[in-house]
């Protein structure tokens, strides 16, 4: 028998012998020990051969045949799909108050590796306290999502005295655990104005008389974010059913998943967020690899098209992350930076390309898909890269 370093969670030698003469890769073999062993560990060696036949049977019919082009092939079974997708913005699933990108421009945003989504959104869950109590989870919402003044009271001007005032309603004070005089603090920072504050009044003013003046702080007051986190306008809280049971869960408008990470009861190894730069930044590539596969799934089963095999969208994102960060698909990326002149050329700013490669006299060696379709001849793949030659055994060809 074979020897294995993969966990064999006790089953039989008989067992074994028959995973390990199937010459399935470890990972499937690690996957029906574990299968087994949760079930029966003593389960009939006949019973698991019959079995193991199987997967290997649908194994070797799902590899990849040499030569094969799986790149041609995974952008046909990708862009076939696209042309039925819908150019639309539809809102969250379930969640009527946040919109989010979908269809058509989410997919030319992911492999666009666009710096921002057009939408960006997280989906923030949290920890075990927090995910079973409304008012829990409503005191990690508060440290999330950006609170402005207008959210805490009334603003008013009095020109007659040239002051803006503040007039602060108690029952969101508490609620939001903000006080006037951090209010007021906070605003005397940002501003750099003195501030006069009794009960849950704040006034202040422009160090000259100037009703121009007085009108720009307003402006100034109303941008200030006195708690959470800026780029958040807007938290939902919902109750979801998931593989924890009911708990609450968080969907915001606009993405700070750093931040995000370390509010105290957000749960960072369940949390996500849309903006695939973000996950690269916090948590890796490989990360962010798995972010775009998510991502691009989603966006085909909300347009009904769960029919494309992950596979496809695995190299897209493969071929992405190579190099250790995030490459868009476009010129600027993998398409701008290929070896082969026609390659570069086909994409976009033809003349340009083909002008560079003259000046600098480049020749391109005809190696890939797109270069030989330009001119003509058999791609190197499958039967095109097989040579043909005839002769004698022993004598010279008739």
């Amino acid at each position: 028998m074979t020897k294995t370093n993969i966990d064999t969670f006790g089953v039989s030698d008989g067992v074994q012998s028959v995973v390990e003469d199937s010459g399935l890769p470890p990972r499937l073999r690690e996957r029906i020990y574990r299968s087994i062993g949760e079930r029966d560990a003593d389960t009939d060696a006949d019973a698991v051969e019959r079995v193991v036949r199987r997967v290997e049977a649908e194994y070797e019919d799902n590899r990849v045949e040499p030569l094969e082009p799986v790149g041609t092939v995974s952008a046909q079974s990708i862009g076939e799909p696209g042309t039925q997708m819908t150019m639309n913005t539809f809102h969250y699933a379930g969640v009527a108050e946040i919109d989010v990108t979908q269809g058509l421009p989410r997919l030319i945003e992911l492999v666009d590796a666009r710096k921002t989504p057009d939408t960006p959104t997280m989906k923030v869950y949290l920890e075990e306290e927090y995910a079973t109590e409304r008012e829990k989870a409503h005191e990690v919402i508060w440290k999330i999502e950006a609170t402005r003044i207008l959210a805490l009271g009334d603003v008013s001007t009095n020109v007659a005295d040239m002051r803006v005032q503040i007039d602060l309603n108690e029952d969101t004070l508490q609620q939001r655990d903000i006080t006037p005089s951090e209010i007021a603090e906070i605003i005397e920072g940002a501003m750099g104005v003195d501030t006069v504050h009794t009960g849950n009044r704040v006034e202040f003013g422009p160090d000259q008389p100037s009703y121009r003046d007085l009108l720009q702080l307003v402006e100034e007051l109303r941008e200030i974010v006195f708690k959470g986190l800026e780029d958040i306008s807007r938290v939902v809280v919902r109750k979801e059913e998931t593989d924890r049971g009911e708990e609450f869960v968080l969907h915001t408008e606009g993405s700070d998943f750093g931040s995000v990470l370390e509010i105290e009861g957000v749960d960072a190894t369940r949390s996500k967020t849309n903006n695939i730069h973000e996950v690269y930044e916090e948590l890796g590539i490989e990360a962010a690899r798995e972010a775009i596969i998510e991502e691009m799934m989603h966006t085909l089963e909300e347009q009904g098209l769960d029919d494309v095999n992950v596979r496809h969208l695995m190299l897209v994102a493969d071929i992405m992350t190579s190099r250790g960060e995030i490459e868009s698909i476009g010129r600027h990326g993998i398409a701008g930076s290929k070896q082969s002149v026609l390659a570069r050329a086909a994409y976009e700013v033809t003349v340009n390309h083909l002008l560079d490669a003259a000046i600098h006299g480049e020749v391109d060696d005809l190696n890939g898909v797109i270069e030989n379709v330009i001119v003509g001849k058999p791609i190197k793949l499958g039967t095109g890269d097989v040579d043909l030659r005839m002769g004698s055994i022993g004598g010279s060809a008739d």
